[in-house]
This record gives structure tokens, C-alpha cells and sequence, in this order.
């Protein structure tokens, strides 16, 4: 079945299979909010008197029966019947009759895809700003639980100065805090109905789309019907700018793990049963979750680009190059909420190793603290800068140290403000609503 098809015609079977492609699959992932959308729209087709109360209440019935059906997994899309939006028209019209074929009234396929590709986004926006903000609790938990415990800092991965695991996870956690400034942007942009936008001209029906919009809690509509069908593309791209930003958090967080679970450095350890090992080096124990983290993050910051390249060039108005957004973004978002979900299980059971500054390799990490302290004593920087570099270039009995660190402004060691970290984070989370 295809809501487009006329009576004795038909379309060349390899036709079909090439302009389906992979629309099923994902599909299914957009059937709760194809009927959701369907629901608010035969209510609002009552409202403007294209549909009688005895039909519109009918369709809602058996509407919310198809819901159900799709909540408990036994809807599926049959063989023959186009997607997803042409399955639920079907079940419809063949559970109560003439009422069914009403519902497509002053809607086009094209604003019923966009309504539900809103919805999708808007709910797996929520889903990924709770998983982020489990990663950000656990960070900043962390961040309090260690901030004792002292590790190298880097610059040009050369030893540069004296750092701090409550330092270290909390620098993760404000940086999802701007992660989620993005998200909160993208979920304004996903919250607004298109729906009744038609073919992207509008409709001569009497339509209410600021009812619609009511009953299917948009923040806002689309108001003009044209830009209503060219964020189509926009609205994904933005969802996935917002993401790939969090992506990139959270791979450059599993690279320092690699390199810190690496036993020239260190610092951290995980549980065998995190691990995994090798099939001729008995003794290895890979961090193979953290470097797929850090794979699958760097592939899910290629989705705005790949996007770009997608829409890029196209006119106003519907074309079918959209149809591909689907399985652009579609798997991008599932795999960063699998990555959320890693980071958070690996860092509930990470090791810290004590002590890890008393290594006699570390002794140069003091030399900007004893530069500061000849400064503090009255010695002009430049001057106490230079005497320090002499003694470091005489050798190691030149250069000594008492390793004691006064970090005390904000964001530094002794002073980490991870209350003020929260209460940013705090203030961005109720951007969603």
C-alpha cells in the first residue's frame, strides 16, 4: 500500500526497493509519534468539521489501540505497505471503515514525517540530557571524592605542572555543562510543530495548527508553511551539532583514560571483568571499552558533516535526499547514549593509584611552584624564572623541592568551585522545560 498510488498502476520492483532503502528500519523507531501525531490531528479535524465527533472519536480509539500494540512490540510494518505512516492509515481503515480514509485530510506525507521526526528528536533529546546528566552527577561526585589525590598534568604531552583527579573529573564536568547549552539550543529548535504545513504551501482546509500544537505539546509552531518543510534537514543537523559536541567530550575523556590506565603512566585501574585481554600476551589488560568510546565518538562527530554534504545544495521545498537523514542520525544518537551509558559504568568503577607524585620522574612539575615562591619572597618573575631554569639545567641535586602546592584561586587545585559547576549545570537543565 503507498498513499500515493493510483488505481492500475504500479511501480518497477527495483524502483521500489532503491527508494525504500532502509525506511523501515527506522521507521519503527518513529511509530509511537506517527500515531501520536495522528491522534492530535483528527481531534484538531473535528475541530475545523471535516471529521463528525462519532468519527473522530472512533479513530482516536483505535488509534490509541495502535499504540498500545506498538508499546508492547507487536506492530510491525507489512510486507508491501510502504513505511510506517501508510502501515498505521491501513490498520485504521481496516478496523472501523470510511472513518480511516478521513484522516489524511489536509495533511501531506511530507508534514506527517516532519511532525514525527520532532517528536522522535524532542524525546531523544530528553533521553540523552537525563544520560548526560547522570555523567555529569558522577563526575562531580568523583571530582569532591579525589580531589585529594594528585596526578601529573600535560602540556604537549611533556610533565608540565602538578594536577589533581578532583581537578581532572571535574574539567568533564563543566564541559558537559556547555555540551548541554548546545543540546538545550537544539531541543527549542526540535520543540516546534510543523505539522499542517501540507506539501510545505499550506492548505485551503480550515486547519488549526495552534491546536495541534497544544495537544501534542510543542513549545511553538512553524508558522510559515515553506520554512515549516525546510527544517526538514535543519532541525537534524542542529540535533546533531548539539551531540557531537557532547561526542567530543566524551572521546577526549576516553583518551586520557587510555593513556592513563597505560602502565608507563599508570594512574588508574578498572576491574578484570572491564577489561579485556589478549589471545598470546597473558599479561595484557586492554581498555577496549574506552577506545571504542573514543571511536565511535570521533564517527558520531562526522554526522553534522555528513549532513551538511546531504542537504546542502537543495531548493526550498520537500526532495527525497531527506529521506537519508534518518539513518545518518538515527544510529549516531543510539550510540552516544551507549557511550554516556559506558562512560558512567567505567568511571563507577574506576582505581585511583596513591601517591602517584612522589615518582622521582615528577620532580620538574614543582618548578613553576618554586618560581612562585621566589616571586612571593620579592624576586622579580623573569628573574626568579631564570634562576629556576639554571638550577633544573645543573641536574636534579641543583633543583629541590618541597612538592607543597597553595592553589587557591577559583577552578585550581585547592579551590575547585565544583558548586558553581553544578549551579550552571543546573540553570542550563531547565532550558528543556
Amino acid at each position: 500500500m503507498k498513499l500515493w498510488q493510483k488505481d492500475n498502476a504500479s511501480t518497477n520492483e527495483l524502483i521500489e526497493k532503491f527508494t525504500v532503502g532502509r525506511d523501515k528500519e527506522f521507521d519503527m523507531l518513529l511509530a509511537r509519534y506517527d500515531v501520536q501525531g495522528s491522534v492530535a490531528h483528527v481531534k484538531m479535524l473535528q475541530e475545523a468539521g471535516l471529521m463528525t465527533h462519532e468519527e473522530s472519536s472512533l479513530a482516536v480509539k483505535e488509534l490509541e489501540h495502535i499504540l498500545k500494540e506498538i508499546e508492547e512490540q507487536r506492530f510491525h510494518i507489512e510486507e508491501g505497505i510502504e513505511d510506517v505512516h501508510s502501515q498505521v492509515e491501513f490498520l485504521l481503515t481496516e478496523r472501523i471503515g470510511e472513518a480511516g480514509k478521513k484522516i489524511h485530510s489536509g495533511r501531506s506525507r511530507n508534514d506527517q514525517v516532519a511532525v514525527d521526526l520532532k517528536l522522535y528528536l524532542r524525546a531523544e533529546i530528553l533521553n540523552i540530557k537525563n544520560e548526560a546528566g547522570a555523567l555529569f552527577d558522577l563526575l562531580i561526585k568523583q571530582s569532591e571524592q579525589y580531589k585529594e589525590k594528585l596526578l601529573p598534568g600535560y602540556t604537549h604531552l611533556q610533565i608540565a605542572m602538578p594536577s589533581s583527579f578532583g581537578l581532572w573529573f571535574g574539567a568533564y564536568a563543566e564541559s558537559l555543562t556547555d555540551d548541554l547549552e548546545m543540546l538545550a539550543a537544539a531541543y527549542q529548535v526540535a520543540n516546534k510543530n510543523p505539522l499542517g504545513s501540507g506539501a510545505g504551501y499550506g492548505s485551503s482546509f480550515p486547519l488549526n495548527r495552534t491546536l495541534t500544537t497544544r495537544l501534542l505539546q510543542f513549545g511553538d509552531l512553524h508558522y510559515n508553511s515553506v520554512y515549516a518543510q525546510m527544517s526538514r534537514g535543519k532541525t537534524e543537523k542542529i540535533v546533531a551539532t548539539a551531540i557531537s559536541s557532547i561526542a567530543a567530550t566524551l572521546g577526549k575523556l576516553a583518551m586520557d583514560a587510555c593513556l592513563y590506565i597505560n602502565q608507563n603512566f599508570g594512574f588508574i585501574s578498572f576491574p578484570d571483568e572491564l577489561t579485556t585481554g589478549s589471545s598470546i600476551m597473558p599479561h595484557k589488560k586492554n581498555p577496549d571499552v574506552f577506545e571504542l568510546i573514543r571511536a565511535k565518538c570521533s564517527r558520531i562527530q562526522s554526522t553534522p558533516n555528513e549532513l551538511t554534504l546531504l542537504i546542502n545544495n537543495l531548493p526550498s521545498g520537500y526532495h527525497r535526499d531527506l529521506q537519508l537523514t534518518k539513518e545518518i542520525l538515527f544510529p549516531a544518537i543510539e550510540e552516544l547514549k551507549a557511550c554516556l551509558q559506558m562512560t558512567a559504568l567505567m568511571l563507577s568503577n574506576i582505581k585511583i593509584k596513591d601517591n602517584i607524585l612522589d615518582d622521582e620522574k615528577y620532580r620538574y612539575l614543582f618548578s613553576v611552584e618554586a618560581v612562585n615562591e621566589l616571586v612571593n619572597k620579592g624576586v622579580p618573575f623573569r628573574d626568579a624564572y631564570r634562576q629556576v631554569g639554571n638550577d633544573i639545567e645543573k641536574g636534579v641535586f641543583h633543583f629541590d623541592y618541597k612538592k607543597q602546592l597553595h592553589h587557591i584561586h577559583e577552578g585550581s587545585i585547592g579551590n575547585l568551585c565544583n558548586d558553581k559547576i553544578v549551579e550552571a549545570m543546573e540553570r542550563t537543565l531547565k532550558k528543556f522545560g
